[in-house]
């Protein structure tokens, strides 16, 4: 009796366990791009439970750090893993203090120690929550993210030198457009790219133009994409260099912008170039999808924003209830994409 209970309990336990391990295989990898007006506050959850933040928007009344903290409480978490902060603008270290207070910070890491005075309020409310734990990332270092290949592409104004898996020589080179350079903070920050089986999303942040270059000429050092979070919040005469955008060819582009910020806007001291912004992401070969934070005010022409149904915001008040666009990314490369303002999704296939 003892011996058929003995094995009647290793079978059930052996079942439990398959089960268990099946439930694990079939989680997905979870994006939440969280409106934070135009800043950038990306939460990377991964299949195993694991979290990434990669920067947390605005001071603005903790507003930025409290929907940083909601999206992280729909995602079932009760701690951010590790936090990345791409730069020292205020627009995606303001909500850090307010961030930590809500929710606990594992590790962090940055770019490293160079600050121009007028950022240093921002350096400051960093190292206010990360003293302690913080690393210095290096182009080609990697974060241990579980079941997601985090590759630091770009940092402190280095760039890898070696391709990435995909990687080759960009024809597109030959007649780049160039521009100046940009501030220097917009030269330094932290770019990464994230990887899942054969699903890659790439987040540069404020990146400029030139940077993006040396990153992609004279060949293509990150190689194809599946989602590009378009640089400088969509204000794309600062950067979406075309010889860099279309050698990445994202399959789907979102877009962090605020209602005026971001895209159908110029960036400080460029021409207002309105329509160029849209339509160049909306003539990317390979485009098949392009998903907005916010209808945008500055250029509100439907002909340059995408459907309502893929913008999370469509009103200018600064004081609605900030939507989220969510993407969950199976193991066979299938992603979904959803509107948290209306529940519309969209699936894709990794190419």
């Amino acid at each position: 009796m003892t011996n058929r209970m003995t094995r009647r309990a290793l079978a059930m336990a052996l079942v439990v366990g398959c089960a268990a391990a099946a439930g694990a295989q079939t989680r997905t990898l979870e994006i939440y791009w969280i409106d934070v007006e135009g800043g950038a506050a990306t939460l990377i959850v991964s299949p195993s439970g694991q979290s990434l933040l990669y920067d947390a928007g605005y001071e603005t009344g903790d507003r930025d750090a409290k929907r940083i903290y909601a999206a992280a409480k729909a995602a079932g978490l009760t701690k951010i893993d590790y936090f990345v902060l791409s730069h020292f603008h205020g627009d995606h270290a303001g909500g850090i203090p307010g961030l930590a207070k809500l929710i606990p910070l594992g590790r962090c890491f940055d770019r490293g120690d160079f600050i121009e005075p007028m950022n240093q309020q921002w350096r400051d409310a960093y190292m206010g929550a990360c003293a302690g734990k913080r690393t210095i990332l290096r182009a080609g270092d990697t974060i241990p993210l579980q079941d997601v290949q985090v590759d630091i592409v770009a940092s402190n104004g280095h760039f890898i030198t070696r391709p990435l898996a995909g990687g080759k020589v960009n024809p597109l080179c030959a007649t780049a457009e160039t521009h100046a350079p940009d501030v220097p903070e917009n030269q330094l920050m932290v770019g990464a790219l994230f990887t899942f089986g054969r699903f890659k999303f790439i987040d540069l942040a404020d990146l400029d133009w030139e940077a993006e270059l040396e990153l992609t000429c004279p060949y293509n050092r990150i190689g194809e994409v599946s989602i590009w979070q378009a640089g400088r919040h969509g204000a794309l005469d600062g950067a979406g260099a075309p010889a860099f955008l279309y050698a990445v060819r994202p399959q789907v582009v979102v877009v962090n912008n605020g209602p005026r910020k971001g895209l159908g806007g110029a960036t400080a001291g460029s021409p207002k170039a309105l329509s160029v912004h849209y339509d160049r992401i909306a003539k990317t070969p390979g485009i098949e999808g392009i998903w907005q934070g916010h209808r945008s005010m500055l250029d509100a022409d439907p002909a340059h924003n995408t459907s309502e149904s893929m913008t999370a915001n469509l009103e200018d008040a600064q004081s609605h209830e900030g939507h989220y666009i969510k993407a969950s990314v199976a193991s066979d490369g299938t992603y979904t994409i959803t509107n948290s303002r209306n529940g519309f999704s969209r699936t894709y296939k990794t190419r």
